[in-house]
């Protein structure tokens, strides 16, 4: 029955293209979280929010198991039609779609659940950050189980097949900046060319050696230098770099590197490089209990021809601290086939939203299978 005189759609439909109209930046989703708080408080759910962050927690059932089911909300901040603004491009609108549709089918029989489910609305995936903040909060200090969900481009996954898990790499995002002083453009050797300097880290990057069985790649991915003089040689600049190892070893290695050849090229140079790590995720840990429960779903929910083993991805998802931080946690995450296309962060992202209620049904599965064998 519900509890206000909000009345929402439970038309998995609108929710996702009210979440897909409205998208907001990491660490800004306050109307996503009101949303989503107003949405569960209207089944009569106690919600928890948070003072020095956005972010919504609410538990259906009570006792024990505790399973948690985990959705991210940020959108990212990129060029779309010549202009720059946020936009969902990495499916977390219909992530947060999916966890409410799970919550719609679980409410109708809240009373029978043998244990509690936490449905976890977390901030800043893209930062890398929010997942560490839900943990501060001791948001999974209690939790058994834990389940998150991605959509997968087409070069993964098929449309319409699942993976019950998704071994996810390593990822570091480094913010940098070259400091020193201008000089005429008639008198170079009055100062250092910040470009000269960017373009010999970039040839440095691109010389680095690192072992060729394990998936890898260290990229500049921004640099600013200079302004609307040509006869000027700047002496400042900023960058940023985005480093990808398939296992935590690895990424460690290229961090080293990484170190040691930002403080050569500020020796040769005699000038201010500096770095520091902006973020970084953690290759995934993923739970074989966790891993054959969501098997076992999607072979009963979906059967067994859209089932496809545990997928590896050179991508990153901040999911992966939950059971770094908190080793005592099972968690895996379902990979979802939706004909998504050109790619995942791509400005004009499009893919099989038929693919939302299936997504639920799995994932619902899932739920239910985990709290009776917890039982």
């Amino acid at each position: 029955m519900m509890t206000n005189k909000v009345k929402f759609s439970t038309n998995l439909d609108d929710i996702f293209d009210h979440l897909h109209n409205n998208p907001e930046l990491s660490w800004e989703e306050i109307e996503t979280t009101h949303y989503i708080k107003s949405f569960l408080e209207s089944y009569g759910c106690k919600v928890q929010t948070f003072e020095d962050c956005t972010g919504v927690v609410a538990d259906i059932g009570q006792g024990s198991p505790v399973v948690g089911l985990r959705a991210d909300m940020d959108a990212l901040w990129q060029e779309v039609n010549g202009g720059f603004r946020p936009n969902h491009s990495c499916g977390h609108d219909a992530h947060m779609t999916i966890v409410l549709g799970v919550f719609l089918d679980l409410i109708k029989d809240r009373d029978k659940l043998q244990g509690t489910v936490r449905f976890i609305f977390q901030p800043a995936e893209e930062k890398g950050t929010g997942a560490l903040k839900m943990i501060e909060h001791g948001v999974v200090d209690d939790v058994d189980y834990l389940y998150g969900m991605h959509l997968r481009p087409v070069q993964e996954l098929s449309d319409g097949e699942f993976a019950p898990g998704i071994s996810h790499g390593a990822a570091s995002f480094v913010k940098g900046v070259i400091q020193g002083e201008d000089a005429h453009g008639a008198r170079p050797h009055l100062n250092t060319n910040a470009i000269q300097v960017g373009a010999e880290l970039v040839q440095a990057i691109n010389s680095m050696n690192f072992d060729p069985l394990v998936p890898h790649s260290m990229k500049v991915t921004s640099f600013h230098s200079g302004g609307e003089n040509t006869n000027i040689i700047p002496g400042n600049a900023t960058f940023t770099i985005d480093i990808r190892a398939q296992n935590n070893d690895l990424m460690e290695e290229m961090m080293e590197q990484l170190e040691k050849t930002i403080h050569f090229l500020s020796e040769r140079h005699t000038i201010f490089l500096n770095t520091e790590l902006e973020a970084s995720m953690k290759a995934a840990m993923i739970n074989e209990d966790a891993q054959s429960i969501i098997e076992d779903a999607i072979c009963e929910t979906l059967g067994k021809q859209t089932l496809r083993p545990v997928m590896t991805t050179t991508g990153g998802d901040d999911f992966h601290f939950y059971t770094i931080k908190r080793p005592q946690l099972k968690a895996s995450m379902l990979a979802i086939g939706c004909n998504l296309k050109p790619g995942l962060h791509h400005p004009q992202m499009t893919f099989n939203h038929g693919m939302i209620p299936e997504a639920v049904k799995v994932l619902t599965r899932v739920i239910n299978k985990t709290l009776v064998a917890e039982v």
